[in-house]
């Protein structure tokens, strides 16, 4: 294993920057539709097909899933997604009609980094629909994750600190496999107050984060943030995530593993889930191992992992991107 979102089977992950704007995009592709769900969280949040996702909906499969820094430009990073899977007969259709192409379901998410002093001067070309095209190009590769200063993670800032992209990943008991990637661009700080300890620290593995322990002592002030964001607008802070498992599931199962898997923020960063953020959790089901009896009980275990490799992917994230800080 190699401890990101692609130790699950059936998908992979394209990653793209443009270092002159400090920005870019991460990309989930799967190899067959997958059973995908959503839940959203943060006060001012930017995406596209979500709405699909709800219950009740006529699709229940996605074709990928994309991340995006930019703010409302970033969405069209999935614009190239889909016209590049629509192009390879990729995409949903109710019937077969010749002339008539599929339509890729590609819902995405996005994160504000306009204001991280990189060159934003594109006049009416944002660079969004290339970095798109770059990352689904960039899944070929059938690589690990790179972290840190990566992908849609490229730009963030995580409270005082780098963002940047992280990723985890777990196998149950039960022998299905969960995974968490997330870019982090959150006003909420990942660290205690006064230490160098992440909030994730006890549920970190093997050093994956440094191995820095946990904090010596409780919080003694309950209003002290320490390195959060300070003065915040809205819409320019976000953490966005996709966790993807190979147990099979319905959209109602994923949908309640989306709402567990969001507790992995709240682990790993503070405060969250604020007005001024975003806050996306998509899950995706590849359906390669099937979720053992009973199944509420199975689910619960999976809800449970995907909040802790969240909180060990939001740590892990900025700890790599701390290395190579803007």
């Amino acid at each position: 294993m190699t401890n990101d979102l692609t130790d699950i089977a059936g998908l992979c992950v394209g990653q793209a920057e443009d270092e002159a704007v400090r920005t870019g995009v991460t990309l989930v592709l799967f190899d067959e539709p997958a059973i995908a769900a959503v839940d959203v969280r943060g006060g001012g949040p930017g995406t596209r097909e979500t709405d699909a996702l709800r219950p009740g909906g006529l699709v229940e499969g996605v074709d990928a899933i994309v991340l995006s820094g930019g703010s409302v430009y970033g969405l069209a990073a999935a614009d190239a997604v889909c016209a590049s899977l629509g192009a390879d007969g990729r995409g949903f259709a109710l019937m077969n009609q010749p002339g008539v192409p599929a339509s890729p379901i590609v819902p995405a998410a996005i994160l504000y980094d306009l204001a991280n002093g990189g060159s934003k001067d594109w006049g009416d070309a944002p660079p969004y629909h290339a970095l798109g095209r770059a990352a689904l190009d960039d899944t070929l590769r059938r690589a690990p994750v790179r972290l840190g200063r990566a992908g849609a993670g490229y730009g963030a800032r995580a409270g005082a600190l780098a963002g940047g992209t992280g990723s985890a990943s777990a196998k149950s008991r039960d022998r299905y496999t969960v995974s968490a990637l997330v870019c982090v661009n959150s006003f909420g700080s990942v660290r205690v107050p006064g230490t160098q300890q992440y909030w994730a620290a006890p549920f970190e593995r093997d050093a994956e984060f440094g191995g820095l322990g946990c904090a010596p002592a409780p919080l003694d002030d309950l209003e002290n943030w320490g390195e959060a964001k300070f003065n915040p607008a809205p819409r320019t802070n976000t953490t966005l995530a996709v966790i993807a498992t190979d147990a099979a599931l319905t959209p109602d199962q994923a949908r309640r593993v989306a709402i567990m898997a969001q507790d992995g923020m709240a682990r790993a960063i503070r405060p969250v889930h604020t007005p001024f953020d975003g806050d996306v959790v998509f899950v995706a089901s590849t359906g390669r191992a099937a979720l053992p009896d009973p199944a509420p009980l199975a689910l619960a275990e999976l809800g449970s992992l995907a909040a802790d490799c969240l909180a060990r992917a939001i740590a892990r994230g900025v700890h790599h991107a701390s290395m190579t800080d803007l």
